[in-house]
């Protein structure tokens, strides 16, 4: 089932070329916000996933192009982000260290609105394609070998990256991750039974449709079993909080004003933004994987190069 909002937060279910409005069926349940209604469907899914599927039987609903798709999470008071979590085709001799960061719930966007890039002196913007994981149920210090009974579902996430502007000695991701409009999802929650193998979904990105970034979940350093375990053994999840599991570097590219960007992990339907720069910028478009190491050095910035190269002293 791919569930979602449209228009005034209606809540549809998603079949094929076309979405079903479903309020109806959840018409029972007292809510403060789209969020507290998706929470509560999440988290008592078994109870009223019948009344859902009879709603979307019921009707052939309406052309999804014809509507105005929401974030399917439209505030989620959680959204942790995983940190250099692929091994990049096998670039990368070894994992890096298990680590994430936290993204504000401001950050969110759905399909078809626009990623505002700030007036922050940043090297370069890019598109980090990422599966997300949605949680269905209260999560704390979950087993590895149980962290599929957590999920809920999967949708598609897009962590904007802003580079090379932090003050020099900071070490926080949040100067690059967490303005408003950086967290593009959707279009949908897929749930979790029509994912046969999320460690094996083909992950695409495309800017003003040229393909940038394609790529594999198997490429992961830390599958997801790994991730739902070490996030919940020091924080605990609940019921529509999301974890992105990270990119595979290798393909992003500067986006800027205009653009339209694109993704779609493996059968949960493709997720569309467009960009604002009012101030205009431009960027180099060759992916990273194209890019020479001091290239690359150039864009992270130099307050970066410089911790980097602390620690290998």
């Amino acid at each position: 089932m791919k569930l979602a909002f449209f228009d005034d937060y209606k809540l549809g279910v998603i079949k094929g070329d076309r979405i079903v409005d479903v309020s109806e069926a959840v018409r029972g349940v007292v809510h403060t916000s789209p969020q507290d209604l998706i929470r509560q469907v999440i988290g008592d899914f078994p109870r009223h996933r019948r009344l859902i599927e009879a709603a979307a039987s019921k009707s052939q609903g309406v052309v999804v192009s014809g509507v105005r798709l929401r974030a399917p999470l439209p505030e989620p008071p959680r959204i942790v982000a995983m940190a250099v979590n692929y091994m990049e085709n096998g670039t990368r001799e070894k994992a890096a260290e298990i680590n994430a960061f936290h993204k504000s719930a401001s950050c969110v966007i759905g399909n078809g609105d626009t990623v505002i890039l700030p007036d922050a002196d940043a090297t370069i913007f890019e598109q980090e394609a990422e599966l997300g994981i949605v949680i269905g149920k209260k999560a704390s210090k979950v087993e590895r070998s149980k962290a599929h009974e957590y999920i809920f579902g999967y949708t598609n996430f897009f962590d904007i990256s802003a580079r090379g502007f932090r003050p020099e000695g900071s070490g926080s991701f949040f100067w690059g991750k967490t303005w408003d409009t950086f967290g593009p999802m959707g279009p949908a929650i897929t749930t979790s039974d029509e994912i046969k193998n999320p460690m094996k979904l083909q992950v695409k990105s495309w800017i003003n449709g040229k393909l940038y970034q394609d790529y594999s979940t198997s490429d992961m350093a830390n599958d997801i079993p790994r991730i739902v375990e070490w996030v919940t053994w020091m924080t605990t999840l609940q019921p529509g909080d999301i974890i992105a599991c990270g990119t595979n570097h290798r393909g992003l590219a500067a986006i800027q004003n205009g653009d339209v960007v694109e993704m779609e992990a493996e059968g949960l339907g493709r997720l569309m933004v467009r960009v604002n720069d009012e101030l205009g910028r431009e960027w180099d478009r060759k992916p990273r994987l194209e890019k020479s190491a001091e290239e690359i050095k150039k864009i992270n910035g130099p307050a970066r190069l410089e911790r980097l190269g602390k620690r290998s002293r």
